[in-house]
C-alpha cells in the first residue's frame, strides 16, 4: 500500500502518576506539544477525564487554547469530549470558538466517555452513554455548520439553537468519533461520515475487529450515501523508543509498573490482562505495544497496515512510562526514523548512496586517471618532475 501520505500525531489522555505533581505534568503536557510539533509531528489530541486521579485533564478545549498559542503549525484535537456530560451547543461554541481562535488548526473528537465513574460522580447512566452519543450525532454536524436546530432528548433540549460563532473552518471542523472495540464507533462514523479514532487499536480485541470496525463503517457510509475517508482513520499506539531494546525497558521499568497498576483497574474487561509478570514482556509479547528501537515501531505499523489497510494518522500514545529527557528522546527517535521511513524521505539519498557503492571503483579509476594527466602536464610544462 502507499504509504508516503501517512501522518503523526500524539495521543494525550494524559497519564500522571497520583505521586507526581499535577501541575508540573500539566505544564508538560503542553510543552510536549511544542517539542513533537518542532519535530514535524501533524496532531495532538487530548482527552477528557474526571475521575481516578492519573486522567489529569478535564477539559481539552482549555488545553487546545493553550497549546494553540504556543504552536503555529500542528493541527489540536479533543480526544474526545464526553458528550453525555454536556449540552451539545454549549460544545458546539467551544469549538466553533477554538476554530476561530487557532485559525482552523482544531479537530471535534466525540465519545462516549470511558470511565464509568465519571459517570457514576454525575448521576449518569453507564448503559445509557452509547445511546446519548448517538443522539448527539444527529444534531452535531448542523450546529457545528452555524444552523439553527431544534431537538428535544430525555437530557437536553435545544430549541431554535445555533452557535454565536459561524465556523471558520469551511463547512465545519472535522469531525471524528472514538472506535475501540464494539461496533458501535463505526456505525456512528459510517452514518454521518464521521473520522474513526481507534483508541485500542493494539489492544488484542481491539486489533482482532480493526478491519472489521472500519468495514462496518464504510458499509453504513455507503447506505447512506457517504463514503469513507481512510485519511481520517487515526490508530493510537503505545510506544516507548530508545536506541537498543535494553535501554528502552531500563527507561520504563519503574513508571511502566506503575500505569499497569492503574490501568489495569480501570481499563474495560477487554483491554485488560497486563498484571502478573514483567509488564513489558506481555505487552510486547502480546504485541499490545512497542518498548524497543525504531526498527520495532516500523514493524507494529506495518502490522497494523496489513490488518487495517490504509489509514491516515499514527498517533503515539503519551503514557509517560519514562522520565522527562527520556520521553523526549523516544519521540525525537520516532521522528528521525520512522516517520521518514514511511513518508519515503530519503528514498533519492539512498538511491544515490547505492550508486556510489556499485559505481566507485570505476569512477575513482576515471578520476585518478585525471590526476595523472595533470601531473604529465605540469611536468611537460616545467620539466619537473612530481
Amino acid at each position: 500500500m502507499p504509504t508516503n501520505s501517512l501522518q503523526h500525531g500524539l495521543f494525550i489522555a494524559p497519564y500522571h502518576d497520583v505521586d507526581e505533581s499535577p501541575t508540573i505534568a500539566l505544564r508538560r503536557d503542553i510543552e510536549i506539544v511544542e517539542w513533537v510539533e518542532k519535530l514535524g509531528f501533524a496532531e495532538a489530541w487530548f482527552g477528557e477525564h474526571h475521575s481516578t486521579g492519573w486522567e489529569t485533564i478535564c477539559s481539552p478545549e482549555l488545553m487546545i487554547a493553550a497549546v494553540a498559542e504556543r504552536t503555529s503549525r500542528i493541527r489540536l484535537g479533543t480526544g474526545v469530549v464526553s458528550m453525555p456530560y454536556h449540552n451539545p451547543l454549549m460544545v458546539a461554541n467551544r469549538i466553533l470558538q477554538l476554530d476561530h481562535m487557532t485559525q482552523g488548526r482544531v479537530m471535534f473528537g466525540m465519545g462516549p466517555g470511558l470511565l464509568p465513574t465519571d459517570a457514576d460522580m454525575i448521576g449518569v447512566e453507564v448503559k445509557s452513554l452509547r445511546e446519548k452519543l448517538a443522539q448527539v450525532a444527529e444534531i452535531i454536524v448542523p450546529l457545528l455548520s452555524g444552523e439553527e436546530v431544534t431537538h428535544q432528548t430525555s437530557w437536553y433540549t435545544l430549541n431554535k439553537a445555533r452557535t454565536h460563532l459561524l465556523p471558520y473552518t469551511k463547512p465545519h471542523p472535522e469531525i471524528v468519533v472514538a472506535s475501540a472495540i464494539t461496533p458501535s464507533g463505526g456505525m456512528l462514523a459510517g452514518k454521518y461520515g464521521f473520522g474513526m479514532l481507534c483508541v485500542a487499536a493494539t489492544e488484542t480485541a481491539g486489533f482482532d475487529v480493526l478491519d472489521e470496525n472500519w468495514k462496518i463503517a464504510r458499509q453504513i457510509a455507503a447506505e447512506n450515501n457517504l463514503a469513507m475517508d481512510s485519511r481520517q482513520l487515526r490508530l493510537v499506539v503505545p510506544m516507548h523508543i530508545a536506541a537498543t531494546r535494553e535501554q528502552a525497558r531500563a527507561d520504563v521499568k519503574t513508571g511502566l509498573a506503575r500505569w499497569v497498576e492503574y490501568f489495569d483497574r480501570v481499563a474495560p474487561a477487554g483491554m485488560r490482562g497486563m498484571s502478573g509478570g514483567d509488564p513489558a514482556d506481555i505487552l510486547v509479547a502480546s504485541g499490545r505495544a512497542v518498548i524497543g528501537t525504531p526498527q520495532d515501531a516500523v514493524a507494529m505499523i506495518e502490522k497494523l497496515q496489513a490488518k487495517q489497510g490504509e489509514f491516515g494518522v499514527v498517533l503515539f500514545q503519551a503514557h509517560n512510562w519514562a522520565e522527562w529527557e527520556a520521553t523526549k528522546k523516544s519521540y525525537e527517535l520516532y521522528a528521525r526514523f520512522v516517520m521518514p521511513h514511511f513518508a519515503q524521505t530519503n528514498r533519492n539519498r539512498q538511491n544515490s548512496y547505492n550508486d556510489l557503492a556499485s559505481a566507485i571503483d570505476r569512477l575513482e579509476a576515471e578520476r585518478q586517471k585525471g590526476a595523472d594527466a595533470a601531473f604529465k602536464a605540469w611536468e611537460e610544462k616545467t620539466g619537473k618532475s612530481t
